[in-house]
């Protein structure tokens, strides 16, 4: 006989059918029992869409009438995109509702329980809330920092080098390896690199899904304190058509400025000199702009800089059974690095996978 944590695991992995899709909406599950049995479901499919409660009751109908509700985060109260979801399992004769975790975001934070206990619905709220704060970490950072959740992620060889001695980087990883990176790329907000890489790679930076349409196209973040991309590389040259954001610094010349805005590109000046600083007002932001993830992609200066800012969330490392060897191949990440063991950024609960012949190691920053 199924248990109360067995249908929040069940919305939980509903939940997770939105990523990529929502943000920067949480991503939300339910599950509809009636005696013992589940009688309907729904998630958070789309942003601006029906929520998951919603979802569900529909599904359900008028089975809903004294059934019981577990959905991974407390029910909106408010009037958003779409009408309060507290309204609606109210009317639809819901008798009881077991809430993951309390929705922080502030028109909520409590609230929707309050009201659905004030209707005499009985309320439990907690349960696998753990799970449920993982799910959504990227929301939830959002929330409390402003900031977007910084995801890091590069391919190395087995001897730590992500280019060879002359700047070869083509390809160190396999096709595998490279599927993993466009279905990472679908579901950001942007994608972020530093000049060297763009003009080294000239990559375009978009997310190619087979026989899929991607969740989302990511707009390109280009750290570029002197505004010298190249009005020839492919990402100016399609900055009309996805957006190019070219990060520079105080001092970048006007007229450069000027040439990069007039290609299309959103030229975004940072008041700081320090490159730290820097990478702190981008990431402000960028919140501001209510991105929830973006993909770090390199260079080895960049991932340093927001190595030593310590502003990783997670880490997707791609390591080929290849050696390159040499003094001056650049390593994955770079910066001025740490002076003592203790210092290090640790990963929480790594997964290892192979992927044809490279091993795929995903984490997140241990806090």
């Amino acid at each position: 006989m199924p248990v109360d944590s067995d249908y929040m695991q069940q919305a939980l992995a509903l939940a997770a059918r939105g990523q990529g899709f929502v943000e920067p909406n949480p991503m939300v599950g339910c599950v509809i029992v009636q005696d013992g049995q589940v009688v309907g479901e729904g998630w958070h499919q789309r942003f601006g869409g029906p929520h998951a409660e919603i979802e569900a009751l529909q599904a359900t109908g008028a089975r809903a009438k004294g059934a019981s509700l577990y959905v991974t985060l407390e029910p909106c109260c408010h009037h958003g995109k779409t009408p309060p979801c507290t309204d609606a399992i109210v009317a639809a004769g819901i008798k009881r509702v077991v809430a993951a975790m309390q929705d922080p975001f502030p028109q909520v934070a409590g609230g929707g329980l309050a009201q659905l206990a004030a209707a005499g619905i009985v309320t439990e709220v907690g349960l696998l809330a753990a799970e449920a704060r993982a799910l959504n970490s990227p929301y939830l950072k959002l929330l409390a920092t402003g900031r977007p959740w910084v995801i890091a992620k590069w391919a190395m060889t087995l001897d730590g080098k992500i280019a060879t001695c002359t700047g070869d980087s083509r390809w160190i990883s396999s096709e595998a390896s490279r599927a993993i990176v466009h279905q990472l790329r679908s579901r950001v907000d942007a994608i972020v690199v530093g000049r060297g890489t763009a003009q080294r790679d000239d990559p375009l930076l978009t997310a190619r899904l087979e026989n899929a349409q991607p969740p989302r196209n990511a707009a390109r973040v280009i750290l570029d304190s002197a505004a010298r991309l190249s009005s020839q590389s492919q990402l100016v040259r399609t900055a009309r058509q996805i957006p190019a954001l070219v990060a520079t610094g105080p001092d970048a010349p006007e007229n450069e400025v000027r040439r990069l805005t007039a290609a299309g590109c959103e030229v975004l000046v940072l008041p700081a000199s320090d490159r730290g600083q820097r990478l702190k007002f981008l990431l402000d932001e960028l919140g501001r702009r209510r991105m929830t993830n973006i993909l770090v992609e390199g260079g080895s200066e960049v991932l340093g800089s927001f190595f030593d800012a310590r502003q990783i969330d997670e880490v997707h490392a791609f390591v080929a059974p290849k050696l390159f060897g040499g003094e001056t191949a650049r390593s994955p990440v770079g910066g001025a690095g740490i002076a003592a063991v203790a210092d290090c950024l640790q990963l929480d609960r790594p997964e290892l996978r192979r992927l044809g012949d490279d091993f795929y190691l995903s984490a997140r920053v241990k806090r």
